[in-house]
């Protein structure tokens, strides 16, 4: 696939909210020197905002336009760089679809990314955003990060340790926010995992199965998030729009003496992680709907357009979730969907 150059691109197919936002100019490319070439060309470029698109598995337009660029990077390929006596190193185009490659890699028993099954998105986006679940983060397999660097103008590899990997949070998403795009990520995975079934119900579910395997626990993490997870392709959602607030252990004990059944998780920081859903659910909002706009009937992390619901409607909803959290607990929620406005 070449390079392509659009003006006025509707971006409708390209979120998983299913909202309509047009964008004065795209960009999408499948090489590195193709975007290379493409800034050579553009010279006006710099006038104009702009932001980078994978899936749109994250995302929230709050406009019906967008006056800058978007770019969009498909570099592919999934190789095996290099090993040792533990580990494998695989390096993957930004444009690979995430769940493929855990699948590739649990179907080669290459550990340590199986609890991150059936996340939406694209490589590039995995160190972005560092995602996490059933207590794995990807920063604890991230090698290193590959791409262009808007600063240098100038392709450049970040090592993983340099990457300011935090909760939901990374280099990417702060100093280099909209400076970096993500072309590659190299992953050090393991050829003798240790697995993690501590969180949620993932150990009974893999039980099931029998061996404990990367497999097993592959499927049972699919089978549980196709349970509570709604279909984007059928109602729109970019999955969990909240991240889990970290408290301090003393706010959380005083809570709990309130809330016997406030789930909380010991982080090694001594801090200490809430449940999100479980605080919204807690306030009344799981399976509420206001027009097009609601909460997902089976998990209250989960915001979700069901038809025709805008930008803008959906943020006044989380806003108003926000509040009441605030209100009944003094818990401050964030949003994990990054809201695109001009």
């Amino acid at each position: 696939m070449a390079s392509s150059f659009k003006e006025n691109h509707s971006l409708l197919k390209q979120n998983t909210f299913g909202i309509e936002m047009k964008c004065h100019y795209y960009f999408e490319f499948t090489r590195e020197q193709e975007l290379l070439a493409f800034f050579d060309s553009f010279s006006d470029y710099k006038k104009y905002p702009h932001f980078f698109i994978g899936s749109g598995s994250n995302l929230l337009f709050l406009n019906d336009y967008w006056d800058g660029l978007v770019l969009h990077p498909l570099v592919d390929g999934i190789n095996k760089i290099s090993e040792d006596k533990d580990h494998v190193y695989i390096k993957a185009g930004g444009g690979e679809n995430w769940d493929d490659f855990v699948s590739y890699c649990v179907a080669n028993n290459y550990g340590g990314i199986e609890n991150l099954s059936y996340i939406p998105g694209k490589v590039g986006s995995v160190p972005v955003q560092n995602i996490g679940a059933y207590g794995v983060e990807v920063k604890d397999s991230i090698f290193a990060v590959e791409g262009f660097n808007f600063n240098s103008m100038q392709y450049e590899k970040i090592s993983g340790q340099n990457c300011l990997f935090n909760y939901r949070d990374s280099l990417f998403k702060n100093k280099l926010k909209g400076r970096f795009i993500v072309t590659s990520v190299i992953f050090r995975l393991d050829k003798n995992p240790v697995f993690h079934l501590d969180y949620g119900q993932l150990k009974t579910e893999t039980a099931k199965r029998g061996k404990l395997c990367a497999k097993n626990i592959r499927e049972s993490v699919i089978s549980i998030r196709k349970s509570k997870l709604p279909d984007y392709n059928v109602t729109g959602n970019a999955g969990s729009f909240f991240k889990n607030p970290i408290i301090d252990y003393e706010k959380s004990f005083e809570l709990k003496k309130n809330f016997s059944k406030l789930p909380v998780y010991k982080m090694d920081d001594g801090r200490v992680k809430v449940s999100a859903g479980w605080l919204i659910e807690q306030c009344g909002w799981k399976g509420y709907r206001e027009g097009d706009a609601g909460v997902y009937k089976n998990q209250a992390l989960i915001i979700v357009n069901y038809g025709n619901a805008s930008g803008h409607q959906i943020y006044e909803l989380s806003e108003k979730i926000i509040n009441s959290v605030m209100d009944r607990f003094s818990i401050k929620l964030e949003r994990e969907v990054n809201v695109i406005k001009n």
